[in-house]
């Protein structure tokens, strides 16, 4: 059986399944819930200081965006960090981690950038046996317009600045939670590790406005008739997340860095994407407000089990797997051609694939043939685009094929050509540009 035991930066759980910092994780009776159900580890809902307590809203804090079937695809919250005091929360850390020696915990943390006032909350961190910190820079709402969260998440040079001091000033392993909120997420990611960060971990909530009240005017949520910005999350932000854990993890300049994967993570492959593109452990959040706690159950079972079939003993064998498959634009391969092939057996003659590559792409499906509603794909005109294969209802009745040099098109017998005849001295070949040079 696949040992899913997780080591990040010297933190220890029995599974690299966290709670993120969130609602789930602001008391010491949700995190005693979900230690029961199953999960590796909590990040604790972001500490503030002991200055003028936090006072969130008392009306609605989330909007959702739902699918056809009113399955949650995004929510987006304008909760602002613990608004309990830091003592409670400070004790009840360290009861729950006396209580489960065996599962992470770790204190997410989000003060004004003021040497003092870090100086000050970590030692109060550290005696809670707390197994480390996470500094939270990606709050784009409300935190962000008193200058903390997203506000020091934008700026590189804060960034670097704020690790430094909890490097000199706490044992534990820093973790620096970055914002997606910024045109390259690289910036940031570099700006920790120059500070001496443990690790990274991604994505924040994406700044949204997720729907508008058409009969008050204002967004939603709608406190007291007036909306605001909020934090984007959930299944439809795994896309971006994805995406900028593997900026980080091929980077020349954080290559190596440890990731902790965050957005979106709904099942145990979700889970393993994020893992396979440099992630070393995940955290969620949303799947278990939607869900509950003991959605994990899955995860850990679904994760276990496709290592088992796929000869993985543990997660160094898949960790960071995929990365050194993502490359740039530049250097695809355009000697490479694939053509949507149509299971007659399967199609159920809907014509969408039809309508969609007639409307909007490259008319390559016929819609009859002898005059019979027939689809099938002319391969001479396909580009390859796959659009037909997203857009059918039925799951595999499209696929994409790759063809050989020399491959006939099935209808007109004609040689389908490569665009390039010669990859190997195609100027966007890595290797050809290197041996040019």
């Amino acid at each position: 059986m696949a040992d899913l035991r997780n080591n990040f930066v010297g933190i220890k759980s029995p599974n690299p399944f966290w709670l993120a910092s969130a609602p789930p994780t602001d008391k010491a009776y949700n995190v005693e819930r979900a230690f029961r159900a199953g999960w590796g580890g909590v990040v604790w809902k972001t500490l503030g200081s002991e200055g003028p307590p936090v006072v969130n809203v008392n009306g609605p804090r989330y909007g959702a965006i739902w699918g056809a079937d009113r399955r949650l695809l995004g929510l987006n919250n304008i909760e602002l960090i613990t608004d309990r005091p830091l003592q409670v929360n400070l004790q009840e850390m360290k009861q729950v981690k006396m209580n489960w020696p065996d599962r992470a915990l770790v204190a997410s943390i989000m003060v004004p950038c003021v040497e003092e006032e870090w100086k000050a909350i970590l030692p109060l961190v550290e005696e809670t046996g707390a197994d480390g910190i996470e500094l939270n820079f990606g709050c784009p709402h409300g935190m962000s317009e008193r200058g903390m969260g997203a506000a020091v998440g934008q700026v590189p040079e804060y960034i670097e600045m704020v690790v430094r001091w909890c490097k000199q000033y706490t044992r534990m392993p820093v973790i620096t939670k970055l914002t997606p909120n910024i045109a390259d997420i690289r910036k940031p990611a570099r700006a920790a590790k120059a500070g001496g960060t443990d690790a990274v971990s991604l994505i924040n909530t994406i700044n949204s406005i997720v729907s508008v009240d058409l009969d008050n005017f204002a967004p939603n949520p709608t406190v007291g008739g007036k909306g605001t910005h909020g934090g984007y999350c959930g299944p439809a932000v795994k896309p971006i997340a994805l995406n900028m854990v593997a900026e980080i993890a091929r980077d020349p300049e954080t290559y190596g860095l440890p990731i902790s994967g965050i957005g979106g993570v709904t099942t145990w492959r979700d889970a393993a994407e994020f893992m396979v593109l440099g992630a070393g452990n995940v955290q969620v959040c949303t799947a278990a407000m939607t869900y509950g706690f003991k959605i994990v159950e899955e995860m850990i079972t679904g994760l276990s089990d496709w290592m088992d079939a796929k000869g993985h003993r543990n997660l160094d064998d898949i960790t960071g797997r995929a990365v050194p498959n993502v490359t740039d634009w530049k250097y695809l391969n355009l000697n490479y051609i694939a053509k949507a092939r149509i299971d007659q057996d399967a199609c159920i003659k809907c014509g969408r694939c039809h309508i969609a590559c007639e409307d909007t792409s490259h008319q390559a499906i016929t819609a009859e043939v002898d005059g019979v509603r027939h689809f099938e794909v002319m391969e001479d005109e396909c580009v390859g685009c796959n659009l037909c294969v997203n857009v059918c209802p039925v799951e595999n009745c499209i696929t994409m094929v790759g063809l050989e040099p020399g491959t006939l098109d099935q209808r007109t017998g004609s040689p389908v050509s490569p665009i390039y005849a010669n990859w190997t001295t195609h100027p966007n070949n890595p290797t050809a540009v290197q041996a040019a040079e």
